[in-house]
């Protein structure tokens, strides 16, 4: 598929070992010195046990100062991102599950209400949970009898690290069942510059779930080459969690993508979408070792 969240699935596993050898230098490192220092004035086992406390303590230490600055390096959230994923091997776990089925109601209140439009955006991994959010929706029928257009912004999404898993059946019966809806507007949009995304990958068609009567997602691209000025492609294009975030923030030269006009302009995400064909570079061969679909 791509290489960028390849790389970025490595890169926590990568920096926490790193962490834990610098560490662990440090601690050795003090440790020597501290049994240098104390060694003369009491030999033997009592020594030992001050250089050993002296290493473990500074070793803790420098693990907890790297953890505290996590914000700027996103080892740890990674890490607990992915292993919460594959926790039940794809699956949802149970409280998971239940926060799921609450915002399945808020959205279905929402389309029973005097609005236009219901629009839910997932981004990165809230993309897969708002699948199976809206698959819920869909099939309860909360979706029918409603006058108000039922849209569905993915961005970034991350879907094949979940979907790709062997318990994923529910979320791979999800992606199926919200391909063919006809009451919904799907648009997944991801940018090849994006690093940490499935960039135009399909999330239907490459966990085997596209048949016949499958009408979504449109897949587009967010083009951060081209809606991005080069001043601004410049400063942005090492920064990786960053652009990760950019389908949510301001273009300074937007194209048919802007998260500003889709969510607080005049249309519909169906109507501002219509009759836009998908990127034709866009991936949909079958990929998923896992294919299966929950009842």
């Amino acid at each position: 598929l791509r290489k960028g969240p390849v790389i970025a699935a490595l890169y926590p596993v990568v920096m926490l070992l790193a962490q834990l050898a610098a560490a662990v230098a440090v601690g050795a490192g003090v440790g020597a010195l501290a049994c240098a220092v104390v060694w003369p004035m009491a030999p033997g086992w009592v020594g030992l046990s001050v250089a050993g406390a002296c290493a473990i303590g500074v070793a803790v230490w420098v693990l907890r100062w790297c953890r505290d600055r996590d914000g700027r390096i996103f080892a740890h959230y990674l890490m607990h991102d992915f292993a919460h994923s594959a926790s039940a091997r794809g699956g949802y776990p149970p409280d998971l599950r239940a926060r799921m089925d609450s915002f399945a109601d808020r959205v279905g209140t929402a389309l029973q209400s005097d609005v236009e439009e219901v629009l839910v955006v997932g981004h990165s991994s809230g993309a897969h949970l708002a699948v199976s959010v809206l698959a819920d929706v869909v099939r309860r029928g909360q979706a029918n009898d409603t006058h108000a257009a039922l849209g569905f912004l993915s961005l970034g999404q991350v879907v094949p690290m979940v979907a790709f898993l062997p318990n994923a059946q529910d979320l791979r019966r999800d992606l199926r069942d919200l391909s063919t809806c006809a009451q919904i507007t799907w648009v997944d949009v991801t940018a090849p510059g994006d690093g940490c995304t499935f960039a135009l990958c399909d999330p239907v068609s490459i966990c085997g779930q596209g048949t016949p009567e499958k009408r979504w997602p449109l897949v587009i691209s967010a083009a951060f080459t081209q809606t991005l000025s080069p001043q601004r492609w410049r400063a942005l294009r090492w920064r990786f969690f960053r652009l990760h975030f950019q389908y949510l923030c301001a273009f300074d030269q937007p194209r048919d993508y802007d998260y500003f006009q889709i969510t607080a302009g005049p249309r519909t995400l169906g109507a501002r979408y219509a009759g836009r064909r998908p990127s034709g570079s866009r991936i949909e061969t079958v990929v998923s070792r896992y294919t299966d679909v929950g009842a």
